[in-house]
């Protein structure tokens, strides 16, 4: 890869990574092809289906020996970004809003990074500290962020993936960018580039594996209109109409009609069809779910069993694609199963009685740390 530190040279444009793609990471994660502008994604056959993923590069040069990296994790409840020197040290955190395109909206999505972006490079000593003004705003004497790795839920869709990466080129100065999608990250925190599958389930869900050649594979994560069932979102949907029923009398009595209530803030639950509710809202009703659960409500037990067979269906999916007869690690993560016991048991039990294999397990690390991990592979890796 050519580099140079004049600043002065033609504008920096992307190249193929290919020296980096060497590294055992992004060779296992990405297939990225040249492009006279931007690179796009490989979208293969959803069977053999790889990580979508635009690489970006800037021909900057390092201010001083503070090598700084920024890893992002956006979703759709919320956007956490890190910061951390080349020793692995968190120099930062903040977070912000949901930034998934899908559900917020390009310009929405740009925001919420942005803001977790800067307030994660504002937190920091002040010669330590960068502009996110853009290349042209960077303050002398500041030192260049190595690289920015971002996970952001939806972005494998090519008419977002490819302009926010553009805009984050301008907005976030450093030497190298990778986008991906959230479960990416989610997967490099859990197993690094081991065999494997994780889980997810916060506002939306999803599944994604690596196999033994190094595959990726996906199922689920297709949106809330036609998918993501066990996520937040179906949750605490599913608990609304449950209400309904209730109300109805079409259904069994349930707690839930007067709890729902009161986190909506509804005087009543017939108020539910003359209210907007944004996806992070109704997924903000699971712990209310969880707890109505555990105190033994019957339609709530039964919503969180639904849920977690659901998610434990997207795992046996992969498994059978998988093949493998070892034991074979199962990580799951999100907002559902960090706050629902009741739904982590029952994704287990059903998952054994199917897959005997499993060992399941809840990730006990953010999903922004493989963010930073990536970032810094990308970074540190020889050009």
């Amino acid at each position: 890869m050519d580099e140079t530190d004049n600043a002065n040279t033609r504008p920096p444009r992307l190249r193929h990574p290919s020296a980096f793609l060497r590294s055992q990471l992004l060779f296992r994660l990405l297939t990225i092809r040249r492009s006279a502008d931007l690179p796009t994604a490989h979208l293969p056959d959803p069977a053999n289906w790889k990580f979508p993923a635009i690489f970006g590069h800037n021909n900057c040069p390092v201010l001083n020996d503070m090598a700084l990296f920024l890893g992002i994790d956006g979703g759709g409840s919320s956007t956490q970004a890190w910061l951390a020197d080349e020793r692995g040290r968190i120099l930062a955190k903040a977070s912000a809003g949901p930034s998934n395109p899908t559900k917020v909206g390009i310009d929405g999505s740009k925001r919420a990074i942005l803001q977790a972006a800067r307030a994660a490079l504002g937190k920091v000593p002040k010669r330590a500290a960068r502009s996110a003004e853009g290349a042209q705003g960077r303050r002398r004497g500041e030192p260049l962020l190595l690289a920015v790795c971002a996970g952001v839920a939806g972005v494998d869709r090519a008419a977002f993936s490819r302009p926010l990466l553009a805009w984050l080129r301008k907005v976030i100065p450093a030497r190298r960018y990778l986008l991906v999608v959230d479960a990416a990250i989610g997967l490099h925190a859990a197993l690094g580039t081991r065999v494997g599958m994780v889980v997810e389930s916060g506002t939306g869900s999803i599944a994604f594996a690596r196999d033994r050649g190094g595959r990726i594979l996906r199922t689920g994560g297709w949106g809330s209109t036609f998918d993501d069932p066990g996520s937040g979102y179906d949750l605490g949907r599913q608990a609304i109409a449950a209400a309904l029923r209730d109300f109805d009398g079409r259904g069994e009595h349930t707690v839930l009609t007067s709890r729902v209530c009161r986190a909506l803030r509804l005087s009543h639950i017939t108020e539910i069809p003359l209210r907007q509710f944004e996806p992070r809202d109704l997924a903000a009703l699971v712990p209310i779910i969880s707890e109505a659960a555990r105190q033994g409500d019957r339609v709530a037990r039964r919503l969180c069993a639904q849920a977690a067979c659901e998610l434990a269906q997207m795992a046996l999916a992969l498994g059978r694609r998988l093949g493998r007869r070892d034991a074979v690690p199962v990580v799951c993560f999100g907002g559902v199963f960090r706050t629902s016991p009741i739904v982590r048991r029952h994704f287990t039990r059903y998952l054994h009685q199917h897959m005997p294999n499993a060992r399941v397990r809840l990730l006990q690390r953010e999903p922004v740390e493989g963010a930073l991990a990536m970032a810094r592979e990308l970074g540190t890796a020889e050009s």
